[in-house]
């Protein structure tokens, strides 16, 4: 998955790395769908994530509860919204919706929100499905959505490391 910021928001594409990151220890992570919203946590001095949680949507609108009280419990110092954009750039049908998700993350929640282009993130957790699956697993298409999730914030760890030559690199 390409670590190509998104425009909007408070964009990966800065020359240097956002202020938060430097600040930040825990990082939730959104895959933003209109049937599904795939949750990741991740550490800001690894740069790692895992898939946490998938959350279905309500008459396609986030389930803001439950969202609350993942930020309750995880008490995150940032939120990267995956945006999903064409390979040429333009937007998908889903662009402006995940934009819209995440300043209304940043409205509901009062943190800072970062966006980051997810391209084929949806794509590389099937793939990554597919290559370690064993009999016993579970899940099917919202694992995938979580999977990704957690492909979102490390992309975006990455990007952030890329920016600052002095950053600690991943373990």
């Amino acid at each position: 998955m390409p670590a190509t910021p998104d425009h909007g928001l408070e964009s990966a594409s800065a020359p240097k790395p956002s202020p938060v990151f430097s600040s930040c220890r825990v990082v939730l992570g959104f895959d933003y769908g209109r049937l599904r919203i795939g949750v990741a946590i991740g550490e800001a001095l690894t740069g790692s994530a895992r898939p946490l949680r998938v959350l279905p949507t309500r008459h396609q609108r986030p389930d803001w509860d439950a969202i609350g009280r993942l930020i309750g419990e995880w008490q995150p110092d940032l939120l990267v919204v995956g945006v999903p954009r064409h390979a040429d750039d333009t937007a998908s049908a889903t662009t402006e919706a995940a934009l819209r998700f995440g300043r209304q993350l940043n409205g509901r929640f009062q943190l800072p929100v970062a966006t980051i282009d997810e391209r084929l993130s949806s794509w590389e957790a099937k793939q990554r499905r597919f290559e370690t699956k064993s009999p016993g697993r579970r899940g099917g298409a919202a694992a995938v959505d979580a999977q990704a999730a957690a492909l979102i914030l490390e992309s975006w760890f990455n990007h952030q490391r890329s920016l600052d030559p002095c950053a600690t690199p991943n373990s």
